[in-house]
């Protein structure tokens, strides 16, 4: 009851995506369909499990949530200007270990692996904080859904 069932993507306005985020794209919603852990945190809100419905609008993420059924379950909106910053260090980093992918030796593939990981472990925990009294989510699942709205603020 406290997970998602279905994903969409409102890429609407958005750039077109490179290969490598498009295979993010895919990989980070066949993951969160495969294991997650996503409840509304309000009294009031229908039971689970939901699908999901995320874009960008006016410089903020939107959440839109409806039941399996199809009936609303939520929207909640927040501000881009805490990831901006985080959005464009993951972008940097992940540009350098696809260009390291094809020419360097596995050890400093490694290390540039370790930075990528933490800055989305960080983008993660900022989701977590901005998703807090709208919903609850996982470690797993919030490191997949900031994969999503970096996606979403790709620039090409």
């Amino acid at each position: 009851m406290t997970r998602l069932t279905a994903i969409t993507l409102d890429e609407a306005g958005l750039a077109a995506p490179t290969p490598e985020v498009e295979q993010e794209r895919k990989v980070a919603i066949y993951d969160l369909l495969e294991e997650n852990s996503f409840s509304l945190t309000r009294e009031d809100s229908p039971e689970g499990p939901y699908a999901l419905g995320l874009g960008i609008r006016d410089r903020r993420v939107v959440f839109s949530l409806t039941t399996e059924a199809g009936d609303p379950a939520g929207e909640f909106h927040l501000s881009l200007g805490p990831f901006r910053q985080i959005i464009k260090d993951y972008f940097a980093i992940c540009e350098s270990y696809y260009d390291a992918v094809k020419r360097l030796p596995p050890s400093q593939i490694e290390a540039i692996d370790m930075g990528r990981r933490g800055i989305h472990n960080e983008g993660a925990r900022i989701l977590r904080e901005r998703l807090e009294g709208k919903a609850e989510v996982d470690d797993h699942t919030a490191r997949r859904l900031f994969t999503l709205v970096c996606v979403l603020h790709f620039k090409g």
